[in-house]
C-alpha cells in the first residue's frame, strides 16, 4: 500500500483524533459530492469560511479518504457516508498530498523561502515513495509529479488548508501574492496527474482585475455557498440535537449563536458551539479566535457611509451591499462596500444572498462590534448612544412624550438621510433609535405580517437583566394615530417570540404624522399572565 509521509498520504490520525473528541459532527457526505466531480474537469474545488468553522476537519476527512494508505473500511466505520453504496467508488484509490500553508509560511521569511520548503517538503516525500524511476529534474515539483503518473499511471488528490494565509501576511506586497498564484497555477492548473484539488480558507480566490487567477477552481464562498452549505459549520438540526444532548437552551443558542444563512441553511460557528459545552456559560467565544482588533482598522476605514451602516447593523438593521467588485484579498478597498463584503468573508457580517444585505448575525458578533467601537471612541457614536440611552429610558418610564421628542430628534440630526415616505422607513429610523437597546436586549426579532400581524419590533431583555427591564413591542403606524398601534398590538394574534416569556411587556404604539411632520407615541404596560 505504501508507506505514510508527512505530506503524502499522511494517513487518517487526525480524523481518528477528531472522532475521539467529545463532540464530533458528521460531515462525510461532502465526499459524495466530491466523488461526482473526481476525474471529471469540475475536479478543482475551492471553498472559504471564517476562522474555526472547521475547515481544517473536513480538509483531514476528505485526505483520510482519498488517502491509499488508510483501511477506509475500518476508519469510516459507522460515519454517514460509509453506509452508502458509492462509498467505495474512490476509497484510498488515490495518493493524497495534504498541505496547511501556515506552516510553511510560520518557518520562512520570505515567499520564496516559503515556496522553497513546500517543494522540498513535497519531493522528499515523493522521491522516498518512488526512488527508481528516472526523472527530467528531481527539483521541479509539477515536473516530478507528471514523471510519477507517465511511469505509474497513478494520480493524486491534492488537498491544501490555509491556503489563502498568504494574502494576509503579505498583504502589501502585490509581487509576493503573484509570485505565488503562478506557483499555484504552474503546480495545479491542467494537470492530467491531478484527479482532484480541494483548497480551503478564509478568502476566496484573489480576482486579477474581474477574473479570479485560477479561474479553473469552482469557489463555495460566504457569498454563496451552493450544494457545499451543510459540510462547513453546523447546521440548525446538527446544533439542535447538540442542546438536547447536553441540555442546553436551544432558543438561547439561537439568540447568542444563530444569524448565517446560506441558501436555505441556518449556520452556526462550530467553535462557539463546543466552548459553550465545554463552559456552560453564554457568552462570545470568537475572540478567541480572531479578536475585535481586527475590525478595528477595517470599520475605521474613511469611507463615506460606512460608519453609518456599522450603526445601523448594530441596532438590528441590514444594509444593502455590493459584494461583486471586492478583489478577494485585505487592502484592495474602493469603498464602503469592499470593506462590508470583507467583513463578511472574515464571518464578522453575515449576507443575505436573495436580498443582497449585510447585518450583524447575531449576539456574540454584536458584542464583538460593541467592543470595537467603544475601544475606537468613535464620537459621533457616543453622541448618538446619549441620545438613544435617553429615548430608553424614556420608553422604560413610559414618557410617551419624551419618547416621541426623542425618535424627532434622533431622525433629525443622526438619520436624515433616510427620507420618510412610508412605514418602511420609520421602521429603519426607530432601529437605529432604539441602539442603545443592544446592550440589554437580544437583537430585535422582526415579526412579520403573517397571519393575524405580529408587532413590529420585539425587543427581548437578555436574562441578566430580565428581573430589571421590560420587554418591549414596538408597532409602527405611518398618517394613523399612535391609539391605532396600540390596538392593533392588543387585537392580533400575540407574538410568537414571547410565548414563554413571563417577565413585564411594555406596548409602544408610533404613529408619523407625514402631515404635521410629528412622531405620536402611545405606552402601556401588559402582562403575559394576563393574556
Amino acid at each position: 500500500m505504501g508507506i505514510m509521509g508527512v505530506y503524502l498520504n499522511p494517513g487518517a490520525a487526525m480524523l481518528l483524533r477528531a472522532r475521539a473528541s467529545e463532540i464530533y459532527v458528521d460531515k462525510s457526505n461532502i465526499l459524495k459530492l466530491l466523488n461526482k466531480v473526481c476525474n471529471t474537469q469540475e475536479n478543482y474545488v475551492c471553498i472559504s469560511r471564517p476562522r474555526r468553522f472547521g475547515k481544517s476537519m473536513t480538509a483531514n476527512l476528505i485526505s483520510a479518504y482519498y488517502d491509499r494508505t488508510v483501511e477506509t473500511i475500518k476508519v469510516f466505520a459507522g460515519l454517514n457516508y460509509a453506509k452508502s453504496t458509492e462509498f467505495a467508488r474512490w476509497a484510498g484509490k488515490f495518493d493524497v498530498i495534504k498541505v496547511n500553508v501556515q506552516e510553511f509560511l510560520s518557518n520562512s521569511e520570505s515567499i520564496a523561502e516559503l515556496l522553497t520548503l513546500w517543494q522540498q517538503s513535497l519531493l522528499w516525500d515523493l522521491l522516498a515513495e518512488y526512488p527508481d524511476y528516472r526523472y527530467f529534474n528531481k527539483n521541479n515539483l509539477a515536473r516530478t509529479m507528471s514523471d510519477i503518473y507517465v511511469y505509474t499511471g497513478r494520480t493524486f488528490v491534492i488537498v491544501i488548508d490555509e491556503w489563502d494565509c498568504i494574502f494576509r501576511e503579505y498583504k502589501d506586497d502585490k509581487a509576493a501574492q503573484r509570485v505565488y498564484l503562478d506557483f499555484l497555477r504552474d503546480w495545479l492548473k491542467d494537470k492530467p496527474y491531478i484527479s482532484l484539488a480541494y483548497m480551503t480558507g478564509i478568502l476566496p480566490i484573489k480576482k486579477l482585475k474581474t477574473q479570479s487567477a485560477l479561474n479553473n477552481f469552482t469557489q463555495f464562498t460566504m457569498l454563496n455557498a451552493g450544494p457545499l452549505t451543510p459540510y462547513i459549520g453546523f447546521n440548525e438540526d446538527e446544533v439542535i440535537d447538540l442542546c438536547e444532548k447536553y441540555e442546553i437552551d436551544f432558543a438561547e443558542v439561537r439568540r447568542w449563536y444563530d444569524g448565517y444563512r446560506l441558501g436555505d441553511y441556518h449556520v452556526y460557528n462550530p467553535n462557539a458551539l463546543v466552548n459553550l459545552t465545554i463552559m456552560r456559560t453564554f457568552q462570545s467565544y470568537w475572540s478567541q479566535t480572531g479578536t475585535y482588533l481586527s475590525i478595528l482598522p477595517l470599520i475605521n476605514m474613511d469611507f463615506d457611509g460606512l460608519r453609518t451602516s456599522i450603526i445601523e447593523m448594530l441596532s438590528g438593521s441590514s444594509v444593502e451591499v455590493n459584494v461583486n467588485e471586492f478583489q478577494n484579498d485585505m487592502v484592495s478597498f474602493a469603498d464602503k462596500d469592499d470593506v462590508l463584503t470583507l467583513l463578511i468573508h472574515l464571518g464578522y457580517l453575515a449576507y443575505d444572498q436573495r436580498t443582497q444585505r449585510a447585518y450583524i448575525p447575531n449576539e456574540e458578533i454584536r458584542q464583538e462590534f460593541r467592543a470595537a467601537t467603544k475601544r475606537n471612541k468613535w464620537n459621533e457614536l457616543i453622541e448618538f448612544q446619549q441620545e438613544s440611552e435617553k429615548l430608553l429610558e424614556a420608553t422604560w418610564e413610559m414618557d410617551a412624550e419624551t419618547v416621541a421628542e426623542q425618535i424627532e430628534k434622533i431622525h433629525a440630526e443622526y438619520t436624515s438621510v433616510i427620507q420618510y415616505n412610508n412605514e418602511n422607513s420609520l421602521s429603519s429610523v426607530l432601529s437605529i433609535a432604539y441602539l442603545s437597546a443592544i446592550k440589554y436586549y437580544f437583537k430585535p426579532i422582526r415579526e412579520l405580517p403573517t397571519g393575524r400581524g405580529f408587532a413590529d419590533f420585539v425587543f427581548i431583555p437578555k436574562p441578566l437583566y430580565r428581573d430589571y427591564y421590560p420587554a418591549l413591542l414596538v408597532e409602527l403606524k405611518w398618517n394613523k394615530d399612535a391609539e391605532t398601534a396600540l390596538n392593533q398590538i392588543k387585537e392580533r394574534k400575540y407574538p410568537e417570540s414571547l410565548q414563554q416569556y413571563t417577565g413585564d411587556i411594555l406596548l409602544v404604539g408610533i404613529n408619523y404624522d407625514k402631515k404635521e411632520k410629528v412622531h405620536q407615541c402611545v405606552i402601556e404596560k401588559w402582562f403575559p399572565l394576563c393574556i
